[in-house]
Protein backbone atom coordinates (compact mmCIF):
# COMPACT_ATOMS: atom_id res chain seq x y z
CA UNK A 1 0.00 0.00 0.00
CA UNK A 2 1.08 3.74 -0.56
CA UNK A 3 3.01 5.89 2.20
CA UNK A 4 1.37 8.32 3.98
CA UNK A 5 2.28 11.02 1.49
CA UNK A 6 1.54 9.36 -1.77
CA UNK A 7 -1.78 9.08 -3.68
CA UNK A 8 -4.01 6.40 -3.11
CA UNK A 9 -4.13 3.95 -6.06
CA UNK A 10 -7.34 2.15 -6.46
CA UNK A 11 -5.39 -1.24 -7.23
CA UNK A 12 -5.11 -1.11 -3.30
CA UNK A 13 -3.60 -4.52 -2.19
CA UNK A 14 -3.54 -5.49 1.74
CA UNK A 15 -0.43 -6.88 2.10
CA UNK A 16 1.53 -8.87 4.75
CA UNK A 17 3.45 -12.03 5.10
CA UNK A 18 2.55 -13.86 2.38
CA UNK A 19 -0.96 -12.93 1.66
CA UNK A 20 -2.56 -9.81 -0.46
CA UNK A 21 -6.21 -8.95 0.28
CA UNK A 22 -8.00 -6.71 -2.77
CA UNK A 23 -10.02 -4.09 -1.51
CA UNK A 24 -14.15 -3.67 -2.61
CA UNK A 25 -15.18 -0.28 -4.63
CA UNK A 26 -14.40 2.61 -2.39
CA UNK A 27 -15.81 6.29 -3.19
CA UNK A 28 -12.58 8.08 -2.05
CA UNK A 29 -10.52 6.05 -4.01
CA UNK A 30 -10.28 6.29 -7.62
CA UNK A 31 -11.72 3.39 -9.42
CA UNK A 32 -10.21 0.30 -11.17
CA UNK A 33 -8.11 2.70 -13.00
CA UNK A 34 -9.21 1.41 -16.86
CA UNK A 35 -11.81 3.54 -18.53
CA UNK A 36 -13.89 6.02 -17.91
CA UNK A 37 -17.51 6.47 -18.79
CA UNK A 38 -18.68 9.74 -20.69
CA UNK A 39 -19.67 12.11 -17.69
CA UNK A 40 -16.36 11.91 -16.45
CA UNK A 41 -17.33 9.44 -13.46
CA UNK A 42 -15.16 6.54 -13.09
CA UNK A 43 -16.45 2.90 -14.46
CA UNK A 44 -17.82 0.02 -12.37
CA UNK A 45 -16.79 -3.50 -13.72
CA UNK A 46 -19.71 -5.99 -15.08
CA UNK A 47 -19.18 -10.02 -13.71
CA UNK A 48 -20.97 -12.80 -15.14
CA UNK A 49 -21.18 -15.94 -13.35
CA UNK A 50 -22.75 -20.01 -14.10
CA UNK A 51 -24.18 -21.90 -11.57
CA UNK A 52 -24.99 -25.55 -12.84
CA UNK A 53 -27.26 -28.05 -11.38
CA UNK A 54 -27.59 -31.46 -12.82
CA UNK A 55 -30.42 -33.65 -14.01
CA UNK A 56 -33.51 -31.25 -14.33
CA UNK A 57 -35.99 -29.67 -12.07
CA UNK A 58 -39.38 -30.75 -10.95
CA UNK A 59 -41.40 -28.60 -14.08
CA UNK A 60 -44.79 -28.64 -11.50
CA UNK A 61 -43.42 -26.89 -9.28
CA UNK A 62 -40.79 -24.78 -11.74
CA UNK A 63 -42.80 -21.54 -13.14
CA UNK A 64 -43.05 -17.88 -13.15
CA UNK A 65 -45.76 -15.63 -13.71
CA UNK A 66 -46.00 -11.18 -13.60
CA UNK A 67 -43.63 -8.91 -13.24
CA UNK A 68 -41.53 -7.38 -10.81
CA UNK A 69 -42.39 -7.07 -7.18
CA UNK A 70 -45.90 -8.74 -7.99
CA UNK A 71 -44.34 -11.86 -9.70
CA UNK A 72 -45.67 -14.89 -8.79
CA UNK A 73 -42.87 -17.75 -7.98
CA UNK A 74 -43.52 -21.73 -8.48
CA UNK A 75 -42.90 -23.64 -5.02
CA UNK A 76 -39.31 -24.64 -5.85
CA UNK A 77 -38.52 -20.88 -6.98
CA UNK A 78 -40.12 -19.40 -3.33
CA UNK A 79 -36.25 -18.49 -2.33
CA UNK A 80 -36.02 -15.95 -5.32
CA UNK A 81 -39.00 -13.91 -3.99
CA UNK A 82 -37.02 -11.40 -2.20
CA UNK A 83 -35.08 -10.78 -5.63
CA UNK A 84 -37.76 -10.83 -8.22
CA UNK A 85 -37.55 -7.40 -9.34
CA UNK A 86 -33.86 -8.54 -10.51
CA UNK A 87 -34.57 -11.87 -12.00
CA UNK A 88 -35.29 -13.10 -15.39
CA UNK A 89 -37.16 -15.94 -14.94
CA UNK A 90 -36.72 -17.64 -18.66
CA UNK A 91 -39.11 -20.46 -20.52
CA UNK A 92 -37.92 -22.49 -23.50
CA UNK A 93 -34.08 -21.78 -24.26
CA UNK A 94 -32.55 -25.31 -25.24
CA UNK A 95 -28.95 -26.06 -26.74
CA UNK A 96 -29.55 -27.91 -29.87
CA UNK A 97 -26.02 -29.83 -30.13
CA UNK A 98 -27.73 -31.45 -27.01
CA UNK A 99 -30.78 -32.89 -28.17
CA UNK A 100 -30.68 -36.26 -29.57
CA UNK A 101 -27.34 -37.61 -29.17
CA UNK A 102 -27.87 -39.06 -26.28
CA UNK A 103 -28.11 -38.67 -22.41
CA UNK A 104 -26.19 -37.19 -19.67
CA UNK A 105 -22.74 -35.98 -20.66
CA UNK A 106 -24.14 -34.84 -24.55
CA UNK A 107 -26.49 -32.78 -22.89
CA UNK A 108 -24.18 -31.33 -20.26
CA UNK A 109 -20.12 -30.98 -21.73
CA UNK A 110 -21.51 -28.40 -24.06
CA UNK A 111 -23.98 -26.11 -21.60
CA UNK A 112 -21.91 -23.26 -22.09
CA UNK A 113 -20.52 -23.86 -25.41
CA UNK A 114 -23.06 -24.73 -27.77
CA UNK A 115 -20.71 -26.83 -29.61
CA UNK A 116 -21.23 -30.34 -31.13
CA UNK A 117 -19.50 -33.31 -28.85
CA UNK A 118 -17.47 -35.98 -30.31
CA UNK A 119 -17.66 -39.32 -28.87
CA UNK A 120 -15.00 -41.99 -28.06
CA UNK A 121 -11.59 -41.24 -26.54
CA UNK A 122 -10.93 -38.10 -27.88
CA UNK A 123 -12.80 -34.86 -26.45
CA UNK A 124 -13.90 -32.51 -28.86
CA UNK A 125 -16.38 -29.65 -28.57
CA UNK A 126 -15.59 -26.19 -27.87
CA UNK A 127 -14.62 -22.73 -25.79
CA UNK A 128 -17.45 -22.07 -22.86
CA UNK A 129 -18.88 -18.39 -22.95
CA UNK A 130 -17.39 -18.17 -19.29
CA UNK A 131 -13.76 -18.53 -20.58
CA UNK A 132 -14.13 -17.00 -23.78
CA UNK A 133 -14.89 -13.76 -21.62
CA UNK A 134 -12.00 -14.92 -19.04
CA UNK A 135 -9.83 -14.13 -22.08
CA UNK A 136 -11.40 -10.79 -23.33
CA UNK A 137 -11.16 -10.02 -19.09
CA UNK A 138 -7.76 -11.72 -18.21
CA UNK A 139 -5.10 -8.50 -18.39
CA UNK A 140 -7.64 -6.37 -16.20
CA UNK A 141 -7.68 -8.61 -13.31
CA UNK A 142 -5.43 -10.74 -11.19
CA UNK A 143 -7.37 -13.78 -11.72
CA UNK A 144 -9.02 -14.57 -15.39
CA UNK A 145 -11.92 -16.65 -14.06
CA UNK A 146 -12.68 -18.74 -11.33
CA UNK A 147 -13.90 -22.67 -11.65
CA UNK A 148 -15.63 -24.05 -8.79
CA UNK A 149 -17.03 -26.90 -8.15
CA UNK A 150 -18.92 -29.20 -5.27
CA UNK A 151 -18.36 -32.35 -6.62
CA UNK A 152 -15.20 -34.15 -7.86
CA UNK A 153 -14.81 -35.38 -11.47
CA UNK A 154 -15.36 -38.52 -12.82
CA UNK A 155 -13.62 -40.82 -15.55
CA UNK A 156 -14.85 -43.26 -17.75
CA UNK A 157 -17.08 -43.79 -20.88
CA UNK A 158 -20.99 -43.38 -20.21
CA UNK A 159 -23.15 -45.87 -22.02
CA UNK A 160 -23.28 -43.09 -25.36
CA UNK A 161 -19.83 -43.26 -25.96
CA UNK A 162 -19.45 -39.39 -24.67
CA UNK A 163 -16.26 -39.37 -22.08
CA UNK A 164 -17.60 -38.27 -18.38
CA UNK A 165 -15.88 -35.50 -18.64
CA UNK A 166 -18.40 -33.70 -20.49
CA UNK A 167 -20.86 -34.91 -17.16
CA UNK A 168 -17.83 -33.63 -14.88
CA UNK A 169 -16.89 -29.92 -16.53
CA UNK A 170 -19.43 -27.10 -17.60
CA UNK A 171 -16.10 -24.44 -18.15
CA UNK A 172 -13.78 -25.48 -21.33
CA UNK A 173 -10.84 -22.97 -22.30
CA UNK A 174 -10.54 -24.99 -26.12
CA UNK A 175 -12.44 -27.52 -27.77
CA UNK A 176 -10.47 -30.32 -26.48
CA UNK A 177 -9.82 -29.18 -22.68
CA UNK A 178 -11.80 -28.35 -20.03
CA UNK A 179 -10.30 -25.49 -17.18
CA UNK A 180 -9.24 -27.69 -14.17
CA UNK A 181 -11.89 -27.23 -11.36
CA UNK A 182 -11.11 -26.24 -7.45
CA UNK A 183 -13.35 -28.11 -5.68
CA UNK A 184 -11.72 -27.54 -2.37
CA UNK A 185 -12.70 -24.19 -0.19
CA UNK A 186 -9.57 -23.74 1.17
CA UNK A 187 -7.42 -23.73 -1.75
CA UNK A 188 -10.01 -21.11 -3.48
CA UNK A 189 -9.44 -19.09 -0.57
CA UNK A 190 -6.05 -19.41 -0.32
CA UNK A 191 -5.43 -18.43 -3.99
CA UNK A 192 -8.48 -15.98 -3.82
CA UNK A 193 -6.17 -14.06 -0.82
CA UNK A 194 -2.61 -15.13 -2.05
CA UNK A 195 -2.44 -17.07 1.04
CA UNK A 196 0.91 -18.91 0.77
CA UNK A 197 1.89 -22.44 2.64
CA UNK A 198 4.07 -21.19 5.12
CA UNK A 199 1.71 -18.74 6.23
CA UNK A 200 -1.97 -20.20 6.18
CA UNK A 201 -1.95 -21.48 9.93
CA UNK A 202 -2.25 -17.44 10.63
CA UNK A 203 -5.22 -15.34 10.25
CA UNK A 204 -4.93 -13.19 7.11
CA UNK A 205 -6.45 -10.31 9.37
CA UNK A 206 -3.41 -9.82 12.13
CA UNK A 207 -1.04 -10.53 8.82
CA UNK A 208 -2.36 -6.82 6.80
CA UNK A 209 -3.67 -5.39 10.04
CA UNK A 210 -1.30 -2.49 10.51
CA UNK A 211 -1.89 -1.69 6.43
CA UNK A 212 -5.88 -1.79 7.16
CA UNK A 213 -5.52 0.85 9.69
CA UNK A 214 -3.65 2.65 8.37
CA UNK A 215 -5.99 2.78 5.18
CA UNK A 216 -8.76 3.41 7.36
CA UNK A 217 -7.37 6.43 8.39
CA UNK A 218 -7.11 7.78 4.93
CA UNK A 219 -10.22 6.97 3.46
CA UNK A 220 -13.93 8.44 4.01
CA UNK A 221 -16.35 7.67 6.86
CA UNK A 222 -18.29 5.96 4.42
CA UNK A 223 -15.45 3.62 2.77
CA UNK A 224 -14.13 3.31 6.47
CA UNK A 225 -17.22 1.22 7.54
CA UNK A 226 -17.29 -0.45 3.77
CA UNK A 227 -13.97 -1.79 4.53
CA UNK A 228 -14.40 -3.04 8.23
CA UNK A 229 -17.69 -4.82 7.01
CA UNK A 230 -15.46 -6.23 4.24
CA UNK A 231 -13.37 -7.29 6.56
CA UNK A 232 -15.42 -8.98 9.08
CA UNK A 233 -16.79 -10.76 5.93
CA UNK A 234 -13.61 -12.20 4.97
CA UNK A 235 -12.66 -13.14 8.65
CA UNK A 236 -15.88 -15.61 8.98
CA UNK A 237 -15.30 -16.87 5.41
CA UNK A 238 -11.52 -17.40 6.81
CA UNK A 239 -12.88 -19.21 10.30
CA UNK A 240 -14.89 -21.90 8.26
CA UNK A 241 -12.51 -22.29 5.67
CA UNK A 242 -9.76 -23.07 8.36
CA UNK A 243 -12.19 -25.71 9.74
CA UNK A 244 -11.92 -27.43 6.51
CA UNK A 245 -8.46 -27.47 5.69
CA UNK A 246 -7.96 -29.26 8.81
CA UNK A 247 -9.93 -32.47 7.47
CA UNK A 248 -8.11 -32.13 4.18
CA UNK A 249 -5.31 -32.31 5.58
CA UNK A 250 -6.36 -35.12 8.11
CA UNK A 251 -7.39 -36.90 4.70
CA UNK A 252 -4.45 -36.66 2.77
CA UNK A 253 -2.44 -38.26 5.85
CA UNK A 254 -5.55 -40.97 5.33
CA UNK A 255 -5.33 -41.45 1.90
CA UNK A 256 -1.52 -41.79 1.84
CA UNK A 257 -1.72 -44.03 5.09
CA UNK A 258 -3.52 -46.09 2.16
CA UNK A 259 -1.41 -45.54 -0.94
CA UNK A 260 -4.21 -43.40 -2.55
CA UNK A 261 -4.83 -40.27 -4.25
CA UNK A 262 -7.78 -37.47 -2.27
CA UNK A 263 -9.63 -38.23 -5.95
CA UNK A 264 -9.42 -42.16 -5.87
CA UNK A 265 -11.36 -41.57 -2.09
CA UNK A 266 -15.10 -40.56 -1.48
CA UNK A 267 -16.53 -38.02 0.66
CA UNK A 268 -15.57 -37.10 3.10
CA UNK A 269 -12.52 -39.20 2.96
CA UNK A 270 -11.25 -37.04 0.19
CA UNK A 271 -11.34 -34.25 2.35
CA UNK A 272 -14.70 -32.64 1.03
CA UNK A 273 -17.08 -31.40 3.54
CA UNK A 274 -19.60 -33.91 4.33
CA UNK A 275 -22.20 -31.41 4.53
CA UNK A 276 -22.79 -30.21 0.91
CA UNK A 277 -24.62 -27.29 2.77
CA UNK A 278 -21.54 -25.47 4.22
CA UNK A 279 -19.31 -26.47 0.62
CA UNK A 280 -21.52 -24.27 -1.61
CA UNK A 281 -22.57 -21.78 0.91
CA UNK A 282 -18.37 -21.20 1.27
CA UNK A 283 -18.21 -21.55 -2.19
CA UNK A 284 -20.57 -19.02 -2.65
CA UNK A 285 -18.76 -16.76 -0.30
CA UNK A 286 -15.53 -17.14 -2.22
CA UNK A 287 -17.28 -16.53 -5.51
CA UNK A 288 -18.93 -13.08 -3.99
CA UNK A 289 -15.74 -11.83 -2.38
CA UNK A 290 -13.71 -12.05 -5.59
CA UNK A 291 -16.81 -10.22 -7.37
CA UNK A 292 -16.38 -7.81 -4.61
CA UNK A 293 -12.70 -6.72 -4.90
CA UNK A 294 -12.39 -7.42 -8.51
CA UNK A 295 -10.13 -10.07 -8.63
CA UNK A 296 -12.22 -11.50 -11.14
CA UNK A 297 -15.27 -10.75 -13.22
CA UNK A 298 -15.91 -14.26 -14.51
CA UNK A 299 -17.02 -17.23 -12.52
CA UNK A 300 -18.73 -20.78 -12.82
CA UNK A 301 -20.13 -22.82 -9.76
CA UNK A 302 -20.87 -26.76 -10.78
CA UNK A 303 -23.33 -27.06 -7.67
CA UNK A 304 -23.55 -30.56 -8.42
CA UNK A 305 -22.06 -32.70 -11.71
CA UNK A 306 -24.26 -34.74 -13.78
CA UNK A 307 -25.29 -38.43 -12.89
CA UNK A 308 -24.32 -37.35 -9.71
CA UNK A 309 -24.13 -39.02 -6.34
CA UNK A 310 -24.58 -36.61 -4.14
CA UNK A 311 -26.92 -37.03 -1.15
CA UNK A 312 -29.57 -35.03 0.90
CA UNK A 313 -29.95 -36.30 4.30
CA UNK A 314 -31.40 -32.59 5.65
CA UNK A 315 -34.06 -32.68 2.56
CA UNK A 316 -35.46 -36.26 3.96
CA UNK A 317 -34.22 -37.63 0.73
CA UNK A 318 -33.13 -41.19 1.04
CA UNK A 319 -31.95 -41.07 -3.03
CA UNK A 320 -28.60 -39.92 -4.64
CA UNK A 321 -29.45 -36.77 -6.50
CA UNK A 322 -29.63 -38.95 -10.12
CA UNK A 323 -31.35 -41.80 -8.64
CA UNK A 324 -34.08 -38.61 -7.43
CA UNK A 325 -34.25 -37.06 -10.76
CA UNK A 326 -35.66 -40.00 -12.24
CA UNK A 327 -39.19 -38.97 -10.14
CA UNK A 328 -38.36 -35.34 -10.80
CA UNK A 329 -42.20 -34.80 -10.25
CA UNK A 330 -41.73 -35.97 -7.00
CA UNK A 331 -42.05 -34.20 -3.47
CA UNK A 332 -38.02 -35.00 -3.26
CA UNK A 333 -36.95 -34.03 -5.89
CA UNK A 334 -39.04 -30.58 -5.72
CA UNK A 335 -36.87 -30.12 -2.46
CA UNK A 336 -33.74 -31.02 -4.14
CA UNK A 337 -34.94 -28.53 -6.80
CA UNK A 338 -35.71 -25.61 -4.62
CA UNK A 339 -32.66 -26.36 -2.26
CA UNK A 340 -30.45 -25.55 -5.79
CA UNK A 341 -32.35 -22.62 -6.41
CA UNK A 342 -31.89 -21.69 -2.65
CA UNK A 343 -27.83 -21.25 -3.55
CA UNK A 344 -28.68 -18.81 -6.39
CA UNK A 345 -30.41 -16.95 -4.01
CA UNK A 346 -27.92 -17.27 -1.57
CA UNK A 347 -25.32 -15.66 -3.60
CA UNK A 348 -27.41 -12.77 -4.97
CA UNK A 349 -28.01 -12.03 -1.67
CA UNK A 350 -24.87 -11.70 -0.97
CA UNK A 351 -23.86 -9.49 -3.97
CA UNK A 352 -27.14 -6.94 -3.22
CA UNK A 353 -25.55 -6.40 0.35
CA UNK A 354 -22.57 -5.10 -1.08
CA UNK A 355 -22.96 -1.17 -2.31
CA UNK A 356 -21.21 -0.28 -5.06
CA UNK A 357 -21.52 3.21 -7.12
CA UNK A 358 -25.11 3.85 -7.34
CA UNK A 359 -26.24 0.45 -7.03
CA UNK A 360 -24.63 -2.57 -5.75
CA UNK A 361 -22.51 -5.58 -7.17
CA UNK A 362 -25.39 -7.41 -8.17
CA UNK A 363 -27.42 -4.83 -10.09
CA UNK A 364 -23.48 -4.74 -12.09
CA UNK A 365 -23.05 -8.49 -12.27
CA UNK A 366 -25.27 -11.42 -14.59
CA UNK A 367 -25.74 -14.60 -12.27
CA UNK A 368 -27.11 -17.38 -14.96
CA UNK A 369 -28.51 -20.32 -13.28
CA UNK A 370 -29.37 -23.55 -15.39
CA UNK A 371 -29.21 -27.30 -15.77
CA UNK A 372 -28.59 -29.55 -18.74
CA UNK A 373 -32.36 -30.91 -18.79
CA UNK A 374 -35.97 -29.92 -18.27
CA UNK A 375 -37.18 -33.82 -17.22
CA UNK A 376 -35.10 -35.93 -15.25
CA UNK A 377 -36.92 -39.07 -15.85
CA UNK A 378 -37.38 -38.33 -19.70
CA UNK A 379 -34.02 -36.67 -20.39
CA UNK A 380 -35.94 -34.14 -22.03
CA UNK A 381 -33.19 -31.34 -23.14
CA UNK A 382 -35.73 -29.93 -25.70
CA UNK A 383 -36.62 -26.92 -23.65
CA UNK A 384 -33.91 -25.86 -20.41
CA UNK A 385 -34.28 -24.18 -16.87
CA UNK A 386 -33.03 -21.06 -16.41
CA UNK A 387 -32.45 -17.90 -14.54
CA UNK A 388 -31.07 -14.70 -14.86
CA UNK A 389 -30.42 -12.30 -11.89
CA UNK A 390 -28.58 -8.94 -11.91
CA UNK A 391 -29.31 -6.11 -14.56
CA UNK A 392 -25.52 -6.29 -15.57
CA UNK A 393 -24.39 -2.29 -15.32
CA UNK A 394 -28.07 -1.53 -16.93
CA UNK A 395 -27.57 -3.82 -19.69
CA UNK A 396 -30.42 -6.41 -19.05
CA UNK A 397 -33.91 -5.01 -17.71
CA UNK A 398 -34.96 -7.18 -14.90
CA UNK A 399 -38.14 -8.53 -12.89
CA UNK A 400 -39.66 -10.14 -15.65
CA UNK A 401 -40.71 -13.76 -17.17
CA UNK A 402 -38.99 -14.06 -20.64
CA UNK A 403 -41.05 -16.77 -22.98
CA UNK A 404 -39.55 -18.68 -26.02
CA UNK A 405 -41.18 -21.79 -26.53
CA UNK A 406 -43.17 -20.66 -29.28
CA UNK A 407 -40.67 -18.36 -31.01
CA UNK A 408 -39.40 -21.16 -33.09
CA UNK A 409 -36.10 -22.88 -32.77
CA UNK A 410 -33.89 -20.28 -34.66
CA UNK A 411 -35.23 -17.61 -32.13
CA UNK A 412 -34.89 -19.62 -28.31
CA UNK A 413 -31.01 -20.37 -28.99
CA UNK A 414 -29.13 -20.77 -25.49
CA UNK A 415 -26.14 -19.62 -27.32
CA UNK A 416 -28.31 -16.22 -28.48
CA UNK A 417 -28.40 -15.52 -25.04
CA UNK A 418 -24.81 -16.08 -24.63
CA UNK A 419 -24.19 -13.17 -27.17
CA UNK A 420 -26.76 -10.67 -25.60
CA UNK A 421 -24.66 -11.09 -22.17
CA UNK A 422 -21.20 -11.31 -24.12
CA UNK A 423 -22.85 -7.64 -25.48
CA UNK A 424 -23.46 -6.16 -21.90
CA UNK A 425 -19.83 -7.34 -20.74
CA UNK A 426 -18.90 -5.29 -23.79
CA UNK A 427 -17.66 -8.25 -25.71
CA UNK A 428 -19.12 -8.59 -29.01
CA UNK A 429 -18.67 -11.17 -31.20
CA UNK A 430 -20.94 -11.95 -34.69
CA UNK A 431 -21.43 -15.97 -33.90
CA UNK A 432 -21.16 -17.81 -30.62
CA UNK A 433 -21.64 -21.87 -30.97
CA UNK A 434 -24.93 -22.48 -33.13
CA UNK A 435 -25.97 -18.44 -32.96
CA UNK A 436 -25.65 -16.09 -35.09
CA UNK A 437 -28.79 -13.56 -33.64
CA UNK A 438 -28.97 -11.65 -30.00
CA UNK A 439 -31.81 -13.30 -28.13
CA UNK A 440 -34.96 -10.86 -28.85
CA UNK A 441 -35.84 -8.73 -25.75
CA UNK A 442 -33.27 -9.78 -23.47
Amino acid sequence: MPSQGQQISRRVLLRGAGAAMALPWLESIPVWGESKISDGSQSIPKRFATLFMACGINADHWWAKGAGNDMELGKSLQPMEPLRSKMNFVYGLFNEAAVGVGIHPGQTGNILSGAKLQKGAELRGGMSVDQLLANRFGQATVQPSLVLGCEQPITGYHETNFSMAYSSHISWQNATSPVPMEVYPSLAFDNLFDNRVNSRNASILDRVKEEAASLSRRVSAADKSKVDEYLTSVREVEKRVERMRQEQAKAADHAQGKGKTLTAMKRPDNGLPEDIREHMRLMCDIIALAFQTDKTRVASLLLCRDISGLFYPFLDVRKTHHSASHSDLSDDYERISRYYCSQLAYLAQRLDAMPEGDGTVLDNSCLLYLSNMWSGSKHDSTKLPVLLVGGLGGHLKTGRVLDYRDAGDENRKLCSLYLSIMDGMGVHEDRFGDAETRLANV
